[in-house]
């Protein structure tokens, strides 16, 4: 695929231009955007998205094209669990939601930044050394295990991170409108709002360190990496005031990108034995016969991954709400997975709806 530097910087610019546009049109003034708002903003993003995925296709060929979209749908999905936990870092910080819109601004800004840096480095090591592809399939493959396994309900705003911060920084208790700084009697303190902010940079660091290298599993073109994650990242704020309250139903998403991270580590190791350099593994010799995943089937893989985990999640909030409605009127109520979500969206409602917040 060539491209050449006058196509990188028109890229640059023109993403730069667009959320210069998002902060000035939609985030400047404070307020809480509309179902409809949200869903129109929503809708041409993602439209937009997918035209630069045709236009790639009938520009450089559809094998391009073809990891152009499975890589958006793949850090898409991913950028959908972000905003899982983006909702509870606002939600432990008590963000007022007319201000959670300049929190999410930032933080996708800081997003595509930290995701900038860390494909220059991928492509240099690609480029470089081939061995790489062993470590990032052995990553994505520990990752996957984590995601599958962990605890997502774990508050980073109460972190060992962010424990530290609050040591090195003097904290005000409350919220002084949108601004990060606040002056008391002579001293400058920094606001709930700008530790919110460090908070969501903090995660945004941690998640590209899946997002990158899987998206590298599915392509070596740096241009569709950038631009798969700046149209993945495009709308992703009016996105979560769109789909808010689903985020708590979708009980299935973790496991379903642990599918597919997985599904890339090993696209990525038969990848590195089939280019294999490494002396000690067929005296540094290509395993050929190792099979190389096409990009076709990687883009069904992770569709039908994403639809599958999505319909489960609701078929399983469903029953659960059947389930609850029933032991309602039996008189015994039960804890049930979607319970849980709604008392978890409940009580973060609550706690964002005050104006301050006091920090231990």
């Amino acid at each position: 695929m060539q491209v050449t530097p006058l196509i990188w910087f028109i890229t640059i610019a023109v993403t730069i231009l667009f959320f210069v546009y998002e902060f000035f049109a939609h985030v400047r003034k404070p307020h809480e955007p509309s179902i409809a708002e949200s869903a129109r903003w929503s809708a041409f993003y993602i439209g937009l998205a997918l035209l630069f995925g045709v236009g790639i296709g009938m520009f450089s060929g559809w094998t391009f094209g073809g990891e152009y979209f499975a890589g958006y749908l793949t850090e898409k999905a991913l950028s959908i669990d972000n905003l899982f936990v983006f909702l509870i870092v606002m939600a432990g910080f008590a963000v007022p939601k007319k201000y959670q819109q300049k929190v999410l601004m930032i933080g996708i800004i800081i997003a595509l930044i930290l995701r900038g840096g860390f494909i220059a480095i991928g492509a240099a090591l690609i480029e470089n050394f081939s061995w790489v592809f062993y470590f990032f399939g052995a990553l994505l493959l520990v990752l996957a295990y984590r995601q599958a396994f962990s605890d997502h309900d774990s508050n980073p705003a109460n972190g060992k991170f962010m424990t530290f911060v609050r040591r090195i920084l003097p904290v005000s208790n409350e919220y002084n409108e949108d601004k990060l700084t606040v002056v008391k009697s002579g001293k400058r303190f920094v606001t709930p709002m700008l530790l919110t902010i460090v908070a969501i940079g903090f995660v945004d660091l941690i998640f590209a360190v899946d997002s990158i290298p899987a998206i590298y599993g599915l392509t070596e073109e740096a241009y569709i990496v950038f631009t798969a994650n700046a149209f993945a990242l495009m709308g992703l704020r009016q996105l979560f005031f769109l789909i808010g309250g689903l985020l708590e139903r979708l009980v299935y998403l973790a496991q379903g990108l642990a599918v597919i991270l997985g599904f890339i580590g090993v696209k990525l190791l038969f990848h590195a034995l089939h280019v294999n350099e490494l002396p000690f593994i067929n005296g540094g010799e290509p395993l050929l016969w190792v099979p190389e995943i096409p990009i076709w089937f990687s883009l069904l893989f992770i569709a039908a991954t994403i639809v599958v985990a999505t319909i489960a999640s609701l078929l399983k909030s469903r029953g659960d709400k059947k389930a609850d409605d029933r032991a309602l009127v039996d008189g015994e109520p039960v804890i049930t997975a979607d319970s849980k979500a709604r008392d978890k969206g409940s009580e973060a409602d609550d706690v964002s709806a005050s104006s301050g917040v006091t920090f231990k």
